[in-house]
């Protein structure tokens, strides 16, 4: 059978591409190493649980249209990524910004944060 593209790879470009191709009429054959789609951003359910095989994955916009897209084939959840790191003994902020400075030093200021860190690095 003749395609009109060979798109190599089954992520999120090759299958974005793919399905805008399809969508205009063309023909693909989408051919990947791994056993399934969508590439690093995939997941399995283990026991009822969805497992990340290749880490976490956040998808963000702020583009209307690409979020209207994504959504015609995917349900999502309203996910926001709050990191924290313990350190003795304390929870801070990630990533680092001046409320983490406020919690670590109690400096409000990037000149006072700067001091703090200069005095502490000289130590």
């Amino acid at each position: 059978m003749k395609y009109d593209y060979l798109i190599v790879g089954a992520g999120f470009f090759g299958a974005t591409f793919a399905r805008l191709a399809t969508d205009a009429g063309k023909s693909c054959l989408v051919i990947d190493k791994r056993s399934h789609i969508g590439g690093n951003a995939y997941s399995q359910k283990v026991d009822g649980i969805d497992v990340h095989l290749y880490g976490p994955h956040i998808f963000h916009t702020n583009d209307d249209d690409i979020w209207n897209f994504v959504n015609k084939f995917s349900k999502f959840n309203n996910f926001v990524l709050s990191p924290k790191v313990y350190r003795d003994g304390k929870m801070y902020s990630l990533p680092f910004n001046m409320n983490t400075f406020y919690e670590m030093w109690g400096v409000t200021t990037p000149e006072q944060a700067k001091q703090v860190r200069f005095t502490k690095i000289q130590r």
